[in-house]
């Protein structure tokens, strides 16, 4: 059912905003207002956070563990440790096995999710309403006592090899290495891949250095959303995590990008299309104007109906899914957009989405495409917060952030009170042309020549 009500939605969202010539849309119906569940907060002797929300009628309860842990942690001879750490976690706890855990976690209906990114690590688990209790008990206990054997992190290091050999592999994540190298040079979030004798060279040491030093109740939080009975709930929390060290507070480890108008061409000899990666640093979640940015971005190339989309893909056929988006961290945030177009288009590509960019800061939007973009907007926002998981979603990147509870519930209707001027505004503030780094993987033959009219070209 949720799935059938999420494209019909977004179905409806993307008719207010795209229409074929001579046809007219649609009119958008009112976004509703987004209304979270009242939800329970408290905070454990240990530093623990807690935050307990009751939502919906499915007998299902989801159960999120949040440690501020991630790649940010890494030094540059330990790149993509946090992932092998994330993995032995799941190799068994207080002396049960992988598969025992997994067995355990099948009865009640769920199964051990553990997810290591730039600044957060997580483990999850969504199980039926009755289990809930015990399911915040194993998550304990894999956190708290993880085995992290020896035997099984060779096996580990190889299967991190693959990753990174496939993944780097890709033009687009060719790409993406370049830009972020640029922007953040030798800081944690500058370092995409490892390479394979960083991975080969670590050892179960290693991994349990990293978990003593950047693992403990100091650092986390614990969410739970769904049908639950609160007071076995709580009770099962403060009896599972009252035992866990408060270990060290959070790295401050924060970036300080840099960007320059300069081209950086990734030679791919023989490649039929180019990979684009262009942008800049921008604003954070806590600036006035982010909301105000988020729509923009959403007009310009965020979105299929967006201005850079019809440009180079429905009218130029340059590409077939650019794509533009604002990519956060904590206390750190780009803009960027991505393309793959034609090879013999590279240049020309660049030259359009330019112009898409300078005609926003040239000139506010019509008001009634503005009004298509909002409900497109508000109508995701909402979307995303109508199951268990998104909820979470949403609280953890609040606390993330440093966000008021007010930020959730206000965003549909100030969303919906950005105005064309506002929308112009932030695209002469923050997405700058004079300041785009602009990455191209590519056959540099072809290609060379032509991007010399977009910045000095570094190879």
């Amino acid at each position: 059912m949720y799935k059938l009500i999420i494209l019909a939605v977004t179905a409806l969202c993307a008719m207010a905003v795209y229409a074929l010539p001579g046809e007219t849309p649609p009119a958008g119906g009112q976004p509703k207002k987004f209304e979270l569940p009242p939800r329970r907060t408290f905070t454990l002797d240990n530093g623990l956070a807690v935050t307990l929300v009751p939502f919906g009628g499915t007998p299902k309860v989801a159960v999120e563990l949040v440690i501020a842990a991630g790649n940010i942690d890494e030094s540059a001879s330990q790149v993509w440790l946090a992932d092998l750490t994330g993995m032995m976690l799941e190799e068994g706890a207080a002396g049960m096995s992988s598969e025992q855990i997994a067995r355990k976690l099948a009865g009640m209906g769920g199964q051990l999710d553990v997810g290591v990114g730039p600044d957060q690590t997580t483990l999850s688990a969504d199980v039926l309403a009755e289990f809930g209790p015990e399911a915040v008990a194993i998550l304990s206990e894999v956190v708290r006592a993880p085995m992290l054997p020896g035997s099984e992190i060779e096996r580990l290091k190889n299967d991190l090899i693959r990753r990174a050999s496939i993944q780097s592999s890709r033009a687009q994540t060719q790409a993406l290495e370049k830009f972020r190298e640029v922007l953040y040079g030798d800081h944690p979030y500058g370092r995409v891949f490892p390479a394979e004798g960083i991975l080969q060279a670590f050892t179960l040491r290693d991994v349990k250095d990293f978990y003593d030093n950047n693992f403990g109740a100091a650092r986390a939080r614990l969410y739970v959303a769904g049908v639950f009975d609160q007071e076995a709930m709580e009770a099962s929390i403060r009896q599972s995590f009252s035992g866990w060290a408060d270990g060290p507070a959070p790295s401050a480890n924060l970036p300080a990008p840099e960007s320059r108008r300069e081209v950086y061409l990734v030679s791919r000899p023989g490649a039929i299309q180019s990979s684009i990666y262009m942008g800049l640093p921008t604003i954070g979640p806590t600036n006035p104007d982010w909301l105000a940015l988020n729509v923009t971005n959403f007009l310009l190339g965020g979105m299929f109906a967006s201005r850079i989309t019809a440009n180079i893909r429905e009218d130029k056929g340059y590409t077939y899914s650019p794509r533009s988006s604002i990519s956060v961290r904590r206390g750190d945030a780009y803009w960027a957009q991505r393309a793959d177009v034609t090879t013999e288009f590279t240049g020309a590509a660049l030259k359009e989405i330019f112009f898409e960019i300078d005609r926003l800061q040239g000139e506010p939007p019509p008001a009634g495409e503005l009004q298509g973009v909002q409900n497109y907007a508000a109508g995701r926002f909402v979307l995303q917060n109508s199951s268990r998981a998104g909820i979470i979603g949403m609280l953890a990147y609040l606390d993330l952030h440093g966000l008021p509870i007010s930020y959730l519930e206000n965003y549909t209707e100030n969303v919906m009170k950005i105005t064309p001027e506002q929308v112009q505004a932030a695209a002469k503030n923050y997405i700058r042309d004079q300041q785009m780094t602009i990455v191209v993987v590519g056959d540099s033959a072809s290609i060379a020549g032509e991007l010399g009219a977009f910045g000095p070209v570094m190879q």
